[in-house]
């Protein structure tokens, strides 16, 4: 698919926009004051492919508390402020590789000079988040409510104010939780400015709804070639956030990460517990980053053809599963083995590309 072209901005070492590949995100919901579980949580985010992290800083102890954080990890950090200019200059003083902020809610025109002076000093980017929740009392008035053209607008004037400062290190993002208006938000934006965008629906709800909601909305726009970096939002472990975002970047073929498993809804001719099964493979394969295709079928209809276009795959009979290797049949294996030797031969088929000098698929 053909990606719009964007300008590139550096979050610390991740390159975004200009053809870098599509960065993932999130956001950590700890206490910022809390160091150690701050920490903890950042570095299982990094471990399950996060690759920017932001942080809420809401007051000078966070701030403060963001230095030692910064000094613990190797990630990308970026400060998310509100309403008070002076945490965000502390925050760049302690590190920050990112500014989100809001022009209108962070002060006066002075104070935003402050906070882009000190950003220009030290080449970090800063993005224009706008949400539907907190457009300008003038544009809500003239619109009726947050239209998507009442947020295209509300973000120019924020661009235009930084432009108009000399400053262009940034990325923009529209969010709302209409996935519709979220949608037709970033078509528009993205026919006005090269800066790249950070896709995202705010307040999307839990595990299922909220996975569907971004799915929809961040794949129709990665789709159609436009955004740079996206964070999908769920009232849920931010980890799982990790996950849903890189299924649907799987889903486009724009990067993977991570054993693709492939396995059926099940029927009433399954004969196996391939719930249970396809459980225990997931979870003894997610330390794995490259992407393999994994086939978990449960009867003959579909399974022996899907099993044999997986690097690995199993197709389900009464008690038992054929086991697949690279299109060929291997041998029958009892349904009590299945989950062990099914984790160990992904396993194997991931190093032999190593070893074979084979790039091993995944996050790319």
């Amino acid at each position: 698919m053909k990606r719009k072209k964007t300008r590139q901005i550096r979050v610390g070492d991740v390159a975004i926009g200009g053809g870098a590949p599509v960065s993932v995100q999130s956001m950590t919901n700890t206490d910022t004051r809390e160091v150690a579980s701050t920490v903890a949580q950042i570095k299982h985010l990094e471990k399950a492919g996060c690759e920017i992290v932001r942080l809420a800083v809401p007051d000078e102890e966070a701030a403060e508390s963001f230095r030692k954080i910064k000094d613990r990890v190797h990630i990308p950090l970026i400060a998310d402020i509100h309403f008070d200019h002076r945490l965000a200059i502390a925050a760049l003083r302690a590190g920050a590789d990112g500014l989100r902020i809001n022009p209108g809610n962070i002060g006066s025109r002075k104070a935003v000079e402050e906070v882009v002076r000190e950003a220009q000093a030290r080449r970090v980017p800063i993005r224009v988040g706008v949400n539907a929740g907190s457009l300008h009392r003038d544009i809500l008035a003239k619109y009726g409510h947050p239209t998507p053209e009442a947020m295209v607008e509300s973000a120019l004037r924020h661009v235009q104010l930084l432009e108009n400062l000399g400053f262009q290190e940034m990325k923009i993002s529209l969010k709302s939780s209409n996935v519709q208006a979220t949608i037709r938000a970033y078509e528009l934006l993205s026919t006005q400015v090269d800066y790249p965008l950070h896709l995202g629906v705010t307040e999307a709800g839990t595990l299922i709804s909220g996975a569907v909601k971004n799915a929809v909305a961040i794949g129709s726009l990665l789709g159609r070639g436009i955004g740079d970096t996206f964070r999908v939002s769920l009232t849920r472990d931010p980890v799982e956030e990790i996950k849903v975002a890189w299924e649907i970047l799987r889903a486009l073929d724009l990067r993977a990460r991570g054993p693709e498993i492939i396995s059926c809804p099940t029927c009433g001719r399954c004969e196996i517990d391939l719930f249970r099964l396809v459980e225990r493979v997931e979870k003894g394969l997610e330390d794995i980053t490259a992407s393999p295709k994994v086939a978990i079928m449960g009867c003959i209809v579909n399974g022996p053809g899907e099993a044999r276009e997986a690097d690995v795959g199993v197709a389900g009979g009464r008690g038992q599963g054929i086991l697949f290797r690279k299109g060929e049949l291997v041998r029958k294996i009892p349904e009590s083995d299945l989950a062990d030797i099914l984790i160990s031969e992904v396993q194997k088929t991931v190093k032999q590309e190593i070893i074979q000098g084979d790039r091993p698929k995944g996050e790319n």
